[in-house]
């Protein structure tokens, strides 16, 4: 896990950063519906597949991996998501984390390695050794939303997204998925969301093409 920090003396964000970080503490929030309608036909596992692509898109941009370290802000190499599991037995859930890799396969293979050792084991984290380098994704696939934002009181010093994933539903014959995305506007401006969304729907779009979601495509 490699984290820099940020040169406040020559970053571009720097007036923003200051704005909406010490004079005007603000996060934001915006819930889109993707079109799954592709990575359905291709019968790939809902959960694992928008955590590899939530993961993808995050590892192509500086601004979804900028955290503070130590009060400064710094870009983090690479990001991994964490992710809810539920136990209906005691109605809790658990935290797992899995490695990111590029290529699907390889970053599957992985995700169910963690899900098999520890998907059972009830507590907030039980998969060991967590590292900082985690982006957060929870997962209710009991209600469809059309918007759904959460509320940080003391969280200013959180910068990295976080992600929740609605029950997909039929609409006009396709396959919609319901995502909140929320980010902190000192690192992440409208731009930056609208871009993520976009790239994330494109892979969507490739879901069940060879090659598409490997290690040779950014």
């Amino acid at each position: 896990m490699g984290w820099t920090k940020i040169d406040r003396s020559q970053w571009k964000r720097e007036a923003y950063f200051r704005h909406y970080y010490e004079d005007v503490p603000c996060f934001y929030s915006m819930t889109v519906h993707l079109d799954i309608t592709r990575l359905h036909a291709a019968k790939l596992r809902l959960q694992p597949a928008m955590l590899y692509l939530l993961a993808r898109v995050i590892n192509r941009h500086e601004e979804f991996r900028i955290a503070l370290v130590d009060a400064q802000p710094g870009v983090y190499d690479v990001l991994f998501p964490s992710y809810t599991v539920f136990h209906p037995q005691t109605e809790t859930f658990s935290n797992l984390w899995t490695e990111y890799r590029a290529d699907f396969a390889d970053f599957l293979a992985r995700y169910d390695e963690d899900v098999l050792l520890y998907g059972n084991s009830e507590g907030f984290m039980p998969k060991p050794n967590a590292p900082e380098n985690l982006f957060t994704v929870s997962t209710l696939p009991w209600a469809r939303f059309e918007s759904f934002h959460l509320h940080l009181p003391r969280g200013n010093d959180y910068l990295l997204p976080i992600f929740t994933i609605g029950r997909f539903f039929k609409q006009e014959g396709k396959i919609l998925l319901p995502l909140a995305l929320q980010v902190h506007h000192s690192v992440c401006d409208g731009f930056h969301a609208c871009r993520f969304v976009q790239e994330v729907q494109s892979l969507l779009d490739a879901a069940g093409t060879p090659g598409a979601w490997s290690e040779a495509t950014p």
